[in-house]
């Protein structure tokens, strides 16, 4: 699955000196774009079970089945998070856990999980966030397109999994909580990051969601897909199957 390491790389003492939410300059926009086109993605596991060869992003859309959506019966708390995370000694939950695994700059942890200072950027719209409490953690998918979008009625333990999926770094993102507001629920037919330069690797990262977690969509939002993958050529999709 496309990755989202567009900054996860960079130097984190190059962008202490930037100011809350600033816009990134104008040779960021073309590192993104770069970066949108190329094949970003886990190791491929020999034998590991799930594990995909990259895809084009084309031919990633046409592995998604296609159906109606069925929002009736959903609420949020179908969706247990935040859970206790990867190391339950550790005082943080998969939320907190998420923020420190994208920090830029790390910030210091007190007694609770406390977090203080820390540098992130926001990939929806391309922003510094040099406070954690500004930071949302979004499941990419959001948890109503997860309910509209199951083949069959998910159990408990499968939703909770995905509400703290951890095993992919695609399934959960830390982003400016106004930009992760904007989104809501909406898929791609609906929403798109303000940052242009981010729409492949977004639409690549969706697409990956889905087949990693087996999950619909509906032809509104397959058309939507099809759309942004004619301007992403050389934008490639590897996902492994969620266990």
């Amino acid at each position: 699955m496309i990755k989202n390491l567009l900054w996860r790389g960079l130097p984190a003492l190059a962008l202490a000196a930037l100011p809350l939410f600033t816009t990134a300059p104008a040779s960021h926009a073309l590192e993104l774009e770069s970066a949108a086109t190329a094949t970003i993605a886990s190791p491929a596991v020999p034998g590991a079970l799930g594990v995909r060869a990259p895809l084009s992003l084309f031919d990633a859309i046409d592995r998604i089945p296609v159906a109606e959506e069925h929002r009736e019966g959903y609420v949020r708390t179908l969706y247990k998070h935040w859970n206790k995370g990867l190391t339950a000694s550790d005082g943080c939950d998969t939320r907190k856990e998420v923020i420190l695994a994208e920090a830029l700059e790390a910030p210091q942890v007190a007694a609770g999980c406390k977090l203080t200072g820390g540098v992130w950027r926001s990939a929806y719209d391309d922003v510094v966030v040099t406070d954690a409490a500004r930071l949302d953690v979004d499941h990419f998918v959001p948890l109503a397109e997860v309910f509209d979008s199951e083949q069959t009625p998910w159990s408990a333990a499968r939703r909770e999994a995905y509400a703290n999926d951890q095993g992919s770094p695609e399934t959960l993102i830390a982003v400016s909580a106004a930009s992760n507001r904007s989104k809501a629920d909406k898929d791609p037919a609906e929403w798109l990051p303000t940052d242009a330069s981010y729409h492949c690797t977004y639409a690549a990262t969706w697409v990956g969601t889905k087949l990693r977690w087996d999950l619909a969509v509906d032809e509104a939002e397959r058309q939507a897909l099809l759309g942004i993958a004619e301007d992403c050529p050389s934008t490639t999709v590897v996902y492994e199957l969620a266990r």
